[in-house]
């Protein structure tokens, strides 16, 4: 089974990194026995909202769905590995919900 995750990094690193397959999966079932669950995923429209109002830090956020056996920590390693590999791979494969890549050269002073 797929895994979806929400990756969100600024100029300064990755920032977060959140399974969110097994979340919803847990609300669902708890919807259906009637049941309330707290969830331990940070909340998505806060993200966006530190984001908009932090746009100095230039943040990205990410949908990206991994084959089975990817993890959260296999994205993180892999944003510490190569923190610049790690972002054009999420790019590449993800649905981008905010943020536009950096272009230094559109920004250069002259």
């Amino acid at each position: 089974m797929n895994h979806q995750f929400v990756v969100m990094w600024d100029c300064n690193g990755l920032e977060v990194v959140a399974d969110i397959t097994v979340d919803e999966q847990t609300r669902v079932w708890a919807a259906l026995k009637g049941q309330k669950i707290e969830s331990r995923l940070p909340n998505l429209n806060h993200l966006m909202l530190r984001a908009r109002y932090n746009n100095q830090r230039n943040y990205e956020i990410y949908i990206v769905e991994a084959t089975e056996g990817i993890t959260a920590k296999v994205i993180e390693d892999m944003f510490e590995a190569s923190p610049q590999a790690g972002a054009d791979t999420i790019r590449r494969l993800g649905h981008r919900l905010l943020g536009q890549p950096l272009n230094l050269k559109q920004r250069a002073i002259v």
